[in-house]
């Protein structure tokens, strides 16, 4: 498959971006940082245009050749998820409230950081370009359509949406991902020539670094429990998943990695059904490494503030956030606008400590959205597991029985 052959170049070009992105900002003139703030400006909003579509195309016909058990495999996807991202949230208050006292000691928050792309570089122009529907309509149209086709059997309606399929994935092989590393190359241009960004990365430097480190660890205990259970080497299989790994670090968007994920989750053997149906759910309803960096950066404020929230409040809070990032629509900073309305109700944050949240988290979201985004691929397998050889005996009474 294309898409295979593509992202094993992927990785390096992503990586060659980043550098030269980060070494860019130390000179670039303004003048030309505006030229790629520009064309990131439109690829992003093309992505946004783009990104319902590719749900529908690569859902639809998946849930189709899953056959007659997808709505079971779809509640059971979901529990996965959900579990994932729970578990990252309680594992991540833990830390906090063991590590913080140390770490963080007598620290008073500094809410003095209001505004991340204050002073940040803009584009020469715009053009809007609307989604024919939301990424939560992509996904509810193509669980209907797909289930449907699995109790009517039209040959036609499947022919159909695989024939989309192919379209949609032409469109990523020649269009997307070839323009992906220009895209990411100028979001860490823009970034670093955001002088804000420096003063945000000083207030929560530790707590930064400690979510990194935490994302890490998550995602090595989602593919030792993958290896375990679909019995292949764990470490081969995060091997095959870097180049979305990668990818979600410069794009800082799991809706938009959804490709390199996909093409990275077919190297790992997984089912191309299982591949097309687990990756675009799981990019909107598994935000682990989201999960972390929020619980971690809410708990250094509460202890900085010396705010008073008890572990059953932290515990409601993190079971919340799991059900309401589920809104966050997959791009740049979306779990966290998604988390807002928790932070004030739940936690008692107020407008300040909001902004510094908000900071904060975009300041690093690249590295919560490739946990995302890597921990699909340890869903993937764990489903594939299960499911693979159950789809094919699906399929085979599907062709025996009349239509």
């Amino acid at each position: 498959m294309n898409l295979k052959r593509l992202s094993q170049y992927l990785l390096f070009r992503v990586l060659v971006a980043v550098i030269l992105g980060i070494i860019g900002s130390f000179f670039f003139p303004e003048w030309l940082a505006r030229v790629f703030a520009t064309f990131n400006s439109l690829f992003g909003n093309f992505l946004g245009f783009f990104v319902p579509v590719l749900i529908f195309a690569l859902i639809t016909p998946a849930i189709a050749g899953l056959g007659r058990g997808a709505g079971k495999w779809l509640g059971i996807t979901t529990g996965i998820a959900y579990a994932s991202t729970i578990l990252a949230g309680l594992l991540a208050y833990a830390v906090a409230i063991s590590a913080y006292p140390s770490l963080l000691g007598e620290e008073s928050v500094n809410t003095g950081i209001s505004d991340i792309d204050e002073g940040a570089i803009t584009p020469y122009f715009q053009i809007e370009m609307p989604p024919p529907f939301e990424v939560m309509t992509a996904l509810l149209l193509a669980f209907c359509v797909g289930l449907a086709m699995t109790a009517v059997k039209s040959e036609t309606l499947l022919k159909a949406s695989q024939d989309l399929e192919r379209v949609i994935m032409k469109v990523i092989g020649s269009f997307v991902i070839p323009l992906l590393p220009v895209f990411i190359f100028g979001m860490f241009l823009t970034m670093g020539m955001n002088g804000n960004l420096t003063d945000t990365l000083k207030v929560f430097g530790k707590v930064i670094i400690l979510a990194i480190a935490m994302t890490f660890v998550f995602l090595a205990f989602q593919f030792g429990v993958a290896g375990a259970v679909a019995k292949i080497n764990p470490f081969v299989a995060f091997k095959n998943m870097l180049p979305a790994y990668a990818t979600a670090l410069g794009t800082s968007s799991s809706a938009a990695t959804i490709p390199v994920t996909y093409a990275a989750t077919l190297k790992n053997k997984v089912d191309q059904n299982v591949a097309g149906f687990v990756i675009p759910l799981c990019a909107t309803i598994h935000l682990a490494g989201s999960m972390v960096k929020i619980t971690l950066f809410a708990f250094a404020i509460v202890h900085m503030s010396d705010l008073e929230v008890s572990p059953a409040l932290a515990v409601g809070f993190i079971l919340m956030l799991g059900v309401t990032m589920v809104a966050a629509p997959g791009v740049p900073g979306g779990a966290i606008m998604a988390a807002v309305g928790l932070l004030s109700s739940m936690l008692g944050f107020t407008d300040e400590q909001v902004a510094l949240m908000i900071a904060a988290y975009i300041a690093i979201d690249s590295f919560g959205t490739a946990a995302n985004v890597t921990g699909d691929g340890a869903i993937a397998l764990i489903v594939n597991r299960f499911a693979k050889g159950r789809m094919s005996r699906v399929r085979e009474v599907e062709r025996t029985e009349p239509v």
